[in-house]
């Protein structure tokens, strides 16, 4: 139960930011200010707009693996460098989960 209040004081801009953050985070700016002073990772939920983009790399991976598997006897060059191409945007999903 928590019942002890501390008084921050903070500009209105930093007020607002501090806000907004806990809003994108889903938590209330109480538990937002807990978690950044005992260095929790802090969370930010996933935009309607960002989904649809992570949802379009993996459109973009699959089709470059595909083209890659292809290539692969006619032009080993190119089936490289599509390769390499999906590689990278696999580890940009990755990072994306974390």
């Amino acid at each position: 139960m928590k019942r002890e209040y501390i008084q921050v004081r903070c500009s209105i801009y930093e007020k607002k930011l501090l806000q907004r953050r806990a809003a994108r985070a889903g938590i209330s700016l109480s538990e937002y200010i807990r978690a950044a002073a005992f260095q929790r990772n802090i969370v930010e939920r996933i935009t309607p707009e960002q989904l649809e983009i992570y949802q379009m790399l993996v459109q973009y991976k699959n089709n470059f693996s595909r083209i890659g598997n292809m290539f692969k006897k006619r032009d080993p060059k190119l089936a490289i460098t599509v390769k390499s191409l999906a590689n990278e945007i696999r580890e940009h999903l990755k990072n994306f989960k974390k």
